[in-house]
């Protein structure tokens, strides 16, 4: 992981698709895309899964990148650990499509998947995090929130002194980098302070149990730290991890350890 992120922060990102390639490919599953409520989705289905609980995820990316194909894998392997079918779903990217175009397709997936299953954990990584956040405050019956290194605050500050502290590990995911990742996100106008737009000034009091990781090592550590401080998620900080460490999962004991501890707390939310 972190010979990738060097290499992107060297410029060389590759194609959208080879995001997945460090992740090793789950068996004993199957995938079916589907629209789900209008949103292009992906069913992850273990072999013998509990038809009645659900996980519904949202991919990061930054809102301009990612897709159902880059993260799969990953969530696959959340599933087969679950024991349960991952909803995985996606979003109009940035810069053509802006806030709250991604909210109203979390959204809509959400209240797609609810309508078919009686018992849903919510998921993401990343920006993908942040929506599940988003996706909470605007429709109740949520089980938990199951959170890795989300992105939650869009104050083009970026104020975190996560972004300090880690400097040196974290090449990548830089102040200025976020910060133009907000500005792509954010239509005129609209603040990134907004309680709207940055849960961390909306009224968290409603949110349901939550399960917060991250690495380390990541510049994002903080909004991690803040939310779990604000909420009293649980939180497990892996040293020495950048920022969506367990994409490496079934190729890093680490990955594979974030996804168990994962996967035990859905189940465990989910009365499994």
């Amino acid at each position: 992981m972190k010979q990738m992120y060097a290499r992107w922060a060297d410029g060389d990102m590759g194609s959208d698709d080879q995001w997945g390639d460090v992740t090793a490919e789950p068996r004993g599953l199957d995938y079916l895309e589907v629209s789900a409520g209008g949103v292009p989705a992906m069913w992850l289905s273990p072999h013998g899964a509990d038809p009645d609980r659900v996980i519904v995820a949202w991919h990061g990316g930054g809102f301009v990148g990612g897709s159902l194909y880059t993260h799969r894998k990953m969530y696959g392997h959340l599933a087969k650990a679950a024991g349960v079918r991952v909803l995985l779903a996606s979003y109009r990217h940035t810069p053509e499509f802006r806030y709250p175009a991604q909210v109203e397709d979390a959204v809509s997936a959400y209240r797609w998947a609810v309508g078919r299953t009686p018992k849903v954990v919510l998921a993401g990584d990343s920006c993908g995090g942040g929506l599940a956040v988003q996706v909470s405050l605007r429709a109740a019956g949520a089980a938990g929130l199951l959170l890795l290194s989300p992105w939650i605050d869009m104050d083009p500050a970026q104020s975190s002194p996560s972004y300090d502290d880690n400097a040196a590990t974290d090449l990548f995911f830089t102040r200025p980098m976020v910060q133009g990742l907000i500005e792509m996100y954010l239509p005129d106008g609209v603040s990134g302070l907004s309680p709207q737009v940055n849960a961390f000034h909306a009224d968290l009091s409603g949110l349901p149990p939550a399960y917060i990781q991250c690495g380390g090592d990541e510049s994002g550590r903080g909004d991690s730290e803040r939310l779990a401080k604000l909420t009293g998620a649980r939180l497990d900080v892996f040293d020495g991890q950048l920022h969506t460490f367990q994409m490496a999962a079934g190729r890093a004991p680490v990955a594979d350890e974030a996804i168990g501890r994962s996967a035990a707390w859905a189940r465990e939310r989910l009365g499994l």
